[in-house]
């Protein structure tokens, strides 16, 4: 029996793998997608919460989530399909010095790769933030150019439109073998046949580490649970998602973030103090108690809220939290887009552009000396930058 041939195949259909495999099928490649779950999205891209911002510290994440930004702006009016694109900003308020120091300290960065964010004082930030306690609030910083999209409308839509574009999508196969000849990979086998191309792309999620030792390769990506939920719809009040980096009562946290999406409902999430080490997504008692006290205690109008559900996806985290996308170390023919480190959903649109434009032309979409910063053969355990995660 004859092994069916692909110019790309894309291991997992999620945050990464859908926008890779659209870019693919759009520049005319025969692209399979395969995936262990029955349908597109399954994994950690359903559990995002949805916000898109380019408003990061390390140039590379701007440069890609500002081609996300511009691809999810425009989906509708090129693809005719509504994702729940919402174009309200982000907004990161600074309570005390130490937060305004950083988020100070981080402009000139930002600003200088074409960011759109500006210090905003006090008085602008209770503009921006219907509603914001103006206790010891000293101003923030402002992104008007980011925004919130549904993850599951476009995982659902980057699907719809790579197989128009006729992309296969293969599901119920996980990925058992890479074929590989002199260090150069050539296919994929499942437990249902084997599929050969000349590049594959490794964008499975949490699972990113297993498929790279196919290959030979120890690239870190290790998953950490971590919880979100979601309000029945209320009336449109707040118009950024917002990001407090203050330390609650629960002890120290790196970040508590929030925003209404263009359905109407409060969508939210925190970086606990305690990490979560690997994939049991049960949801904790402690989760909501906490939530409801810092949603709270910065905007008092939620205090009646009611909360739907609440749900823990997977962070796929790197030893030095950047990710890892380009070309495979010492191997052929293999590309990576994986470790988003929680980010996935907003950066997937600009590295699947980026990853299809290195199988296709050899270089990525953005500067190379940018993308090189995600390079997988960089030191993770070289010591974290400063970073608003």
């Amino acid at each position: 029996m004859a092994r069916p041939e692909f110019d790309a195949i894309v291991i997992g259909a999620g945050s990464v793998g859908n926008p890779t495999a659209y870019f693919l099928a759009r520049e005319g490649l025969r692209t399979l997608v395969l995936d262990e779950r029955p349908s597109s999205g399954q994994g950690q891209n359903k559990a995002a919460i949805g916000g898109v911002r380019a408003t990061h510290s390390d140039p590379a994440k701007i440069r890609l989530c500002q081609q996300s930004l511009d691809i999810f702006g425009h989906w509708k009016e090129s693809t005719g399909t509504d994702i729940g694109w919402k174009k309200g900003g982000y907004c990161f308020p600074a309570f005390d010095e130490n937060v305004e120091a950083t988020l100070r300290k981080l402009l000139p960065i930002q600003k200088a790769h074409r960011l759109n964010i500006d210090w905003l004082e006090a008085e602008g930030i209770r503009r921006v933030v219907s509603g914001i306690t103006p206790t010891d609030l000293r101003g923030g910083t402002y992104s008007p150019d980011d925004g919130q999209v549904s993850p599951l409308r476009a995982s659902e839509s980057f699907t719809n439109e790579a197989t128009r574009l006729h992309a296969e999508y293969r599901y119920l196969e996980p990925v058992t073998s890479l074929t590989m000849e002199d260090h150069t990979v050539t296919g994929v086998k499942t437990e249902r046949q084997e599929y050969r191309a000349p590049v594959v792309i490794n964008a499975a999620g949490a699972h990113a580490t297993r498929i790279c030792r196919l290959a030979g390769l120890d690239i870190p990506v290790l998953p950490e649970s971590h919880e979100a939920g979601i309000s029945a719809p209320v009336q449109e009040f707040l118009g950024p998602l917002v990001v407090d980096l203050r330390p609650g009562p629960e002890g120290k946290t790196i970040n508590f973030y929030f925003g209404q999406d263009a359905d109407g409902q409060i969508i939210f999430c925190y970086t606990p103090k305690e990490r979560f080490s690997g994939e049991n997504r049960t949801s904790t008692f402690e989760f909501m108690p906490i939530v409801a006290a810092r949603l709270v205690n910065l905007i008092p109008r939620l205090k009646n809220l009611t909360i739907r559900r609440v749900w823990r996806g997977l962070y796929p985290m790197t030893p030095d939290g950047n990710p890892v996308v380009g070309k495979a170390p010492d191997v052929q023919g293999l590309l990576l887009g994986i470790g988003m480190c929680g980010q996935g959903f907003m950066l997937g649109p600009g590295v699947g552009m980026n990853l299809a434009s290195l199988a296709i032309r050899g270089k990525p979409a953005i500067d190379p000396e940018v993308f090189d910063l995600l390079s997988p053969a960089r030191d993770f355990y070289g010591g974290k930058k400063e970073s608003l995660k």
